[in-house]
């Protein structure tokens, strides 16, 4: 699984044969939140992340948006 951005402890990724629409894998300690690029919206949370973690995760994946979907798109287009 690709690494798109690491953000402290944080891992952002894409798996390169997953499905649309276009998301990215947050991967933080025991914890994993699914995040639908357009939006940004959180689609799932795998794990115990609390509810500021993955407003954190939200945010940062609208900050950093242009460069996830780009790193989505090298596998996906």
């Amino acid at each position: 699984m690709p690494t798109i951005l690491r953000v402290g402890g944080w891992r952002f990724a894409v798996y390169p044969n997953d499905h649309p629409p276009a998301h990215v894998h947050v991967i933080g300690p025991g914890w994993v939140v699914v995040v639908n690029l357009h939006g940004p919206v959180v689609r799932e949370v795998l794990g115990p992340c609390s509810e500021r973690e993955a407003r954190r995760v939200l945010d940062l994946s609208g900050e950093n948006g242009a460069a996830l979907l780009e790193g989505w798109r090298r596998f996906h287009d």
